[in-house]
């Protein structure tokens, strides 16, 4: 009777705690959903405006005053953004339910009159705050405040980008490399899940291409994906140190937050100027559908490694990994195209391999390829993943994350990014 009673309390609990973390993970999830249709529909929107109204553009150093402003007014740091998010997840800290509002407005400001960036460090911003929020509520304690947390981060990537396979796998792959919390799977597959579907509900279109070739798979194609792979690992060295250098030396010379991002959207305004051309102001989510189809400006990755860097280290908000995806995508039409393979399907192997090299997440960058450009060609995209992962190094553009474990052999180093 003690055994069986033993056996019953055990399986109560794993019920229990299967049905609480289906409960909260739905709550957190229609949360995430809802605030991510929002803030895509805020982001749109703006990009529109911004489209058919070029003056605006001219506003942009006092759109980085204004969020300098806002920052200061709520007592938070314009440092303040997913670097937190990931250190809260690891310690006591509480995310602080002002930076969702915060985040939103500034991403939005940032979009509308033309900086370089994304839309996922705000949705892993935005998330956060609201799985801290939702836990708070229902005195989660501190384990499960960890896991609602990242609940929130994989609900709102989720109904911004339409990937929930990845959201959910990046979310519990990106905070520990090498470490990976398989408990969190069933919460943050839910909320998810329960945010896919309510974007879906609201009109928001998942993001996915069409490839129009897809080579087979021979040695001759393994070894021009492995040599893209490897450059595309140099390259997101190259694009994580540009970033921290950046932003560490606009810091340094410009102690000011105001006048930091004045500064910094006046070079935007006078880089853009000289080039003639709004390519790479915004997302460029255009770039990227042009370079999955064979069409790239040669200088296009670099530039738009330069106007990410001064956007981001100026202090304006949104994210890096868009730009990832369009730094990737032009690089890779432009070098595969030298390498043999198609330009599209080389766009879409640089997108997904630099994405791994920045962020340190083989398998949720393996399941974006899928999600972005379906199941064919997916060895080859495997490919690509692990070399650049390997041999990306210890760089990446979360400086809180944890390699927990060596990329080169079974050892535990617990360093964090460079």
């Amino acid at each position: 009777m003690e055994l069986l009673n033993r056996k019953y309390n055990s399986a109560k609990n794993y019920i229990r705690t299967f049905f609480k973390w289906v409960v909260f993970a739905c709550i957190t999830g229609f949360i995430g959903g809802i605030t991510g249709t929002l803030f895509h529909v805020s982001v749109e929107k703006a990009t529109e405006f911004r489209l058919l109204n070029n003056w605006i553009l001219y506003f942009l150093p006092v759109g980085g005053i204004a969020i300098g402003v806002f920052y200061k007014l709520f007592n938070m740091s314009d440092s303040t953004g997913t670097n937190q998010i990931i250190n809260c997840i690891r310690t006591d800290d509480h995310v602080p339910i002002v930076l969702a509002p915060l985040i939103f407005i500034s991403t939005v400001i940032t979009h509308l009159l033309g900086g370089s960036a994304g839309r996922e460090g705000a949705a892993l911003q935005l998330g956060g705050s609201i799985g801290s929020f939702v836990g708070r509520i229902f005195h989660l304690d501190e384990k499960d405040m960890h896991l609602i947390v990242l609940c929130g981060m994989s609900g709102v990537f989720s109904a911004l980008f339409g990937t929930p396979l990845t959201a959910t796998l990046f979310a519990m792959e990106v905070i520990s490399i090498g470490v990976i919390y398989y408990s969190s799977l069933v919460p943050c597959l839910v909320s998810s899940l329960v945010a896919y579907g309510v974007s879906l509900h609201f009109g928001v279109k998942p993001v996915h291409y069409i490839l129009d070739y897809i080579p087979e798979l021979s040695l001759t194609t393994i070894a021009a994906t492995v040599m893209l792979a490897a450059l595309s690992a140099v390259l997101s060295i190259v694009f994580c140190v540009t970033m921290h250098k950046t932003e560490h030396f606009m810091k340094h010379k410009i102690h000011n937050d105001y006048i930091r991002g004045f500064a910094g959207g006046l070079i935007i305004v006078i880089i853009t100027l000289i080039l003639g051309t709004r390519d790479y102001n915004g997302a460029g989510m255009n770039i990227i559908d042009n370079a999955i189809n064979g069409v790239v400006k040669p200088e296009a990755f670099l530039l738009k490694i330069i106007f990410t860097a001064i956007t981001i280290g100026a202090g304006f908000k949104g994210g890096e990994i868009v730009p990832t995806f369009f730094i990737g995508s032009t690089f890779g039409c432009l070098v595969g195209g030298l390498l043999g393979l198609n330009p599209g399907f080389s766009a879409a192997i640089g997108l997904v391999s630099l994405f791994c090299g920045v962020v340190n997440a083989p398998i949720a960058s393996i399941i974006l390829s899928i999600e972005l450009f379906g199941t064919e060609g997916i060895l080859l995209f495997a490919i690509a993943c692990s070399v650049s992962y390997m041999l990306s190094g210890y760089y990446g553009l979360y400086s809180s994350q944890k390699i927990v474990y060596s990329k080169l052999k079974a050892e535990f180093i617990n360093i964090n990014a460079k």
